[in-house]
């Protein structure tokens, strides 16, 4: 009896990892989707670029707010992580700095449309706010310390100032098109630099 217990113990937990793993895949998916096209993209667009049945998507995610904020939550995490990540394996500092920052603008195109479809839950919109700034002052902060730390910019920098400034650039991308806050945001990350 023991032996069977232990086996289906062993084949529980690698389809647990899968399942996460499949979800990762979704979410991944779905942020893509609503970069290019909104968070009011059709769930068949989510479905067809996660390569999964519209029925997958429901399941997981029952209502469209559910999946928009598991998307959010997922990519403060994915920004999160990616900070200590650059700052390990890019050439300096400010490159890492400038590659997170491009990762926080496809996560502020992302949110925006959340307040949207939040509206009616003012608290649930403060819970994941609190909980962005908790993750990703941080992250900033250690990027910015360590690329001024290297001489590459200026050492008065905040974090919640750049990331604010970052945030107010990319506003105009709801209301238009034609906008990409992209060429300002690098603007603005390469003036970080110090004059040499």
């Amino acid at each position: 009896m023991n032996g069977s217990g232990e086996g289906a113990e062993q084949v529980a937990r690698p389809k647990r990892t899968d399942a996460r793993r499949n979800k990762e895949t979704l979410l991944d998916a779905a942020a893509a989707v609503f970069v290019m096209s909104g968070v009011e993209a059709p769930v068949r667009d989510i479905a067809a670029e996660a390569g999964v049945g519209m029925g997958t998507i429901y399941r997981h995610f029952p209502t469209r707010a559910d999946l928009i904020i598991a998307v959010y939550r997922h990519q403060v995490e994915a920004c999160a992580e990616a900070g200590p990540a650059l700052l390990a394996t890019s050439a300096t500092p400010h490159a890492a700095l400038e590659q997170w920052i491009n990762l926080f603008v496809d996560f502020l195109v992302t949110k925006h449309g959340l307040a949207s479809v939040l509206q009616s839950d003012n608290a649930g919109f403060e819970t994941l706010h609190s909980y962005f700034l908790d993750r990703l002052v941080p992250v900033c902060t250690q990027l910015l310390d360590a690329a001024a730390a290297s001489g590459e910019i200026r050492s008065d920098l905040e974090a919640y100032a750049l990331m604010r400034g970052v945030g107010n650039l990319c506003i105009g991308a709801d209301n238009d098109s034609r906008y990409d806050a992209r060429p300002l945001v690098g603007l603005l990350v390469a003036g970080l630099r110090r004059p040499h």
